[in-house]
């Protein structure tokens, strides 16, 4: 995963309803309003970054970046497909936990300036016992049916970075926007875990406490 790529000093910034990217996660995209073919445009000539922004549930519309949380994740474009009608396709993949510090324009779409966001990792033996809940979670949930496509199960089964696995679970089984945007802020590793425990078992988890 592209933790050690750079990050730019600013980057095009795309607000959406009920959608935020994680880092590690894959988000598909499929780009179709103007404004956004331009900032599309920008960041592949650019650095082929950009963040995609959770628009404030209580704002049925955006028109400024107080529209938006200002906490989102810089997002790597791994593919894009264009279109013969001038739409496009993509597949973004979050690398970074960013907050936007300031903008440098707001339309036609955002551009902010970026200041990079780490996430407190003190492993200790909760943080061990964490994980494993959260990974008993996810078996409850491939025994439900809710399974990851197999490169990425196998690939949840083995690994030993609780960051990455918390960020991954909370992309794939948390669906409430709220409730994602809330994860992807808090950067003490435990509290997260703890929360994304919470969450599973409300959103359709069962493992014992």
């Amino acid at each position: 995963m592209p933790h050690n790529v750079p990050l730019p000093a600013t980057v095009p910034v795309m607000p959406l309803p009920g959608v935020l990217l994680f880092p590690n996660a894959l988000l598909p995209l499929h780009i179709f309003e103007p404004r956004f073919r331009q900032m599309l445009e920008h960041a592949l000539l650019a650095d082929r970054m950009l963040c995609v922004a959770l628009v404030r549930p209580e704002r049925p519309h955006w028109r400024s970046s107080a529209d938006f949380f200002p906490v989102s994740t810089v997002g790597l474009i791994r593919a894009c497909v264009g279109r013969g009608d001038g739409t496009s396709d993509l597949i973004l993949q979050g690398m970074q936990r960013v907050k936007f510090s300031g903008f440098t324009q707001e339309a036609p779409y955002p551009m902010a300036q970026i200041k990079l966001l780490k996430t407190r990792t003190k492993l200790t033996v909760e943080t061990d016992a964490l994980a494993a809940k959260v990974l008993e979670f996810y078996g409850q949930l491939k025994s439900g049916g809710r399974e990851l496509p197999e490169k990425i199960d196998r690939y949840l089964s083995e690994m030993s970075d609780p960051e990455m696995l918390a960020d991954l679970i909370a992309a794939t089984f948390i669906s409430d926007a709220a409730r994602r945007q809330q994860l992807l802020e808090e950067l003490d590793l435990n509290a997260r875990l703890r929360l994304l425990i919470q969450y599973l078992r409300e959103e359709g988890g069962s493992a014992a406490a």
